[in-house]
């Protein structure tokens, strides 16, 4: 196989990596094209295994980021959520595997880690590598390295939910979720959210939203429901598949201006991600018109 071939063979895998690391598709892909540019640069005959070439460069890129994202973030404007990605789920199965390891929710669990437990947590227990391989990427021993993934999934564990992975139940949930805000149903609205039911609302500044968590059934389907009202009346709302979970996508003159991402766990909303920030909905955009 020719260098190309061989890079986009690993792309997605790369992709997915940098993405969990970072929270945003763009910065991944900032990520891939540095890494796309080191391999060409590299002597193949230096390098044993390409996937681990690849997957340490795109890692110690990320390590390198993540110090100014996190400065970054210390200023952001409200809620800061992870960039949402539209991901195919007609394989219910993988769709709860991507469900567990991609979520809006993870994702932010995994922005309370280092750096470093953040890298080796998902290199071992989502990619798969061993100990040995993670201490040639993260330029540390095996036992330092078996150290920061025990951590890692010692904070996860006591954080993590899981979501429900009954998909078609899930759709129903989210057109009936659809419906009541339309019809600014309160009471049945209310009657879908579990009581320690939270709304994160990211704008970025960019867009006006709530700058604090809405926290309860009440208050939360009085928000979602005034936020339903400023809809214009031609905009589209389609359910999408975003980071295997439940979620909607408003449309307005072609562009999507909302991405809504719903928690579920034991038939109850216990989580609602609405991201508006334009800059994060780039790539949900150019996959709505097909690039």
């Amino acid at each position: 196989m020719s260098d190309d071939e061989i890079f986009l063979e690993l792309r997605p895998n790369l992709f997915g990596l940098a993405y969990r690391m970072l929270g945003t598709a763009a910065d991944a892909e900032d990520v891939l094209q540095e890494t796309y540019l080191r391999w060409r640069q590299q002597a193949r005959a230096d390098i044993r295994s390409p996937q681990s070439f690849l997957a340490t460069v795109v890692v110690r890129l990320c390590l390198d980021i993540l110090g100014s994202a996190r400065a970054r973030r210390e200023r952001y404007v409200g809620p800061w959520l992870p960039e949402p990605l539209l991901v195919d789920d007609a394989d219910p199965a993988q769709a709860a595997e991507l469900a567990d390891s991609l979520s809006l929710a993870f994702l932010v669990l995994l922005e309370e880690l280092s750096p470093a437990e953040r890298a080796a947590f998902l290199l071992h227990d989502v990619f798969g590598y061993g100990y040995r391989e993670l201490a040639g990427m993260l330029a540390r021993e095996p036992p330092a390295c078996r150290q920061l993934v025990t951590r890692a999934r010692r904070h996860l564990q006591e954080r993590r939910r899981r979501f429900d992975a009954d998909q078609k139940r899930a759709a129903q949930l989210t057109e009936l979720f659809t419906a009541a805000c339309a019809n600014g149903d309160l009471d049945a609205l209310a009657g879908m959210l579990a009581d320690d039911v939270v709304v994160w609302a990211d704008g970025g500044g960019q867009v006006k939203s709530a700058l604090r968590p809405i926290i309860g059934p009440a208050k939360a389907a009085r928000f979602l429901a005034a936020i339903a009202a400023t809809i214009p009346p031609e905009a589209e709302v389609r359910p999408a598949p975003l980071n295997g979970q439940a979620g909607l996508v408003i449309v307005h003159e072609g562009v999507a201006v909302n991405a809504i991402v719903l928690d579920i766990i034991d038939g109850q909303i216990t989580a609602v991600r609405i991201v508006a920030n334009p800059d994060k909905l780039r790539a949900v955009n150019k996959a709505l018109s097909g690039r």
